[in-house]
């Protein structure tokens, strides 16, 4: 399992992620808010299954 997040594209996954659950958690949004798991989860591993199939990398090449 490859990295194929960039900084910049990990970094704002991470605070979307965080932003829904913490939206949810306030009940400002209702359960669907949970799905911010998923963005902060590639986030962090910097790894995001739908850019493996669609063969789209935003790391940096070194």
């Amino acid at each position: 399992m490859n990295a194929n997040v960039g900084t910049i594209d990990s970094s704002l996954r991470v605070i979307a992620g965080l932003i829904l659950i913490g939206l949810s958690l306030a009940g400002v949004i209702g359960l669907w808010g949970w799905l911010g798991v998923v963005p902060l989860l590639t986030g962090v591993f910097r790894f995001c299954p739908a850019y493996s199939l669609l063969g789209i990398n935003t790391c940096k090449r070194g």
